[in-house]
C-alpha cells in the first residue's frame, strides 16, 4: 500500500494537474499550511484526504506528513510535478517486488520557462522521494533542500517524474533570492567568509560548470541564459554573506 504526499500552500494553480496524475495511489494526502485560496476545496474534490499543520521548516512539515501514514510505502510529491504513465507502473512494479531497499530516487523533467530543461545541471535531478514509513524521516538542521535520513539501502528509478519548474525569469530571480539567502546563512554558520576574489572566480566558476562542464551549451540559448544566471546568483551569494558579515560586526 502506498500514500502519497503532496505538501501545499496556496496550490490551486498547480494541485489539480498533480491530483489527476495520482489517482492511482492506494490513498492521497494534501498536507496543508493553511491555505487561503481553493487548494483545499480541490483536494477534496479529488478525493485525498486534507491535514492541516502549522508550517515551520520543510523538514519539519515533512516528518509531521509522515506521522500521519498507516501504510508501508510513502511518496512525496510536489504540487509543481506530475506522474507519467511509466513512472506510475514503475513505482508499482517496484514497490510489489518486495525489494530489499527502503527508499528510491527517482529523475524529473524539468520544464523552466516552458522548455524542458535536459542540460546545465537539470537532469536527471533526482530526488529521494519514495520511501517506507518506518525507515525515514528528514533531517530536522535541513529546514530548505532537506534531506531523507534513510535507514537502509536506496536503490534508483529510471522513468522521470514530470516537474513544472520556474515559469517565468521574474519567478526564477524571485525563488533564487530566497534560496541564496538561505545558502548564505549555511555557509555563515559554516564560519566561512568573504574573500574578495569570490565575487569574480565564483560567478565565473558556477557559469563554466553549468555551461560546459554540465553541456548547457547544448540548450542554446535557453542553457546560456540558465548559465549566466546561475553564475550571478553566485555573486549574490557572496554579497549576501558580506551582508551578514557586516552585521555580526
Amino acid at each position: 500500500m502506498l500514500t502519497a504526499i503532496i505538501l501545499t500552500l496556496n496550490e490551486e494553480k498547480h494541485l489539480p494537474d498533480c491530483l489527476a496524475s495520482l489517482q492511482w495511489a492506494d490513498h492521497v494526502i494534501v498536507f496543508d499550511s493553511f491555505s487561503t485560496d481553493n487548494t483545499c476545496d480541490i483536494a477534496t474534490e479529488y478525493g485525498a484526504q486534507v491535514i492541516q499543520h502549522k508550517f515551520e521548516n520543510y523538514a519539519a512539515q515533512r516528518n509531521a506528513a509522515l506521522n500521519t501514514v498507516t501504510t508501508g510505502w510513502v511518496f512525496f510529491v510536489d504540487a509543481d510535478e506530475r506522474i507519467t504513465a511509466d513512472s506510475q507502473a514503475e513505482i508499482q512494479t517496484t514497490i510489489a517486488a518486495n525489494h530489499s531497499k527502503v527508499g528510491w530516487w527517482l529523475p524529473r523533467h524539468n520544464y523552466i520557462f516552458e522548455k524542458l530543461t535536459l542540460h546545465a545541471g537539470w537532469y536527471p535531478d533526482y530526488q529521494l522521494r519514495l520511501v517506507r514509513r518506518e525507515h525515514a524521516s528528514y533531517d530536522p538542521e535541513r529546514h530548505v533542500h532537506e534531506l531523507v535520513d534513510l535507514d537502509g539501502d536506496a536503490g534508483y528509478l529510471t522513468k522521470p517524474l514530470v516537474h513544472i519548474n520556474y515559469e517565468t525569469v521574474p519567478e526564477f530571480i524571485e525563488k533564487q533570492h530566497k534560496y541564496t539567502k538561505y545558502d548564505a546563512s549555511i555557509l555563515f554558520q559554516e564560519g566561512q567568509r568573504v574573500k574578495p576574489q569570490n565575487y569574480i572566480l565564483q560567478p565565473l566558476r558556477q557559469f563554466w560548470w553549468r555551461y560546459k562542464t554540465l553541456e548547457g551549451w547544448k540548450g542554446g540559448w535557453h542553457g546560456l541564459r540558465l548559465s549566466v544566471l546561475m553564475g550571478y546568483f553566485q555573486f549574490v551569494l557572496y554579497r549576501e554573506l558580506r551582508r551578514l558579515e557586516k552585521a555580526d560586526t
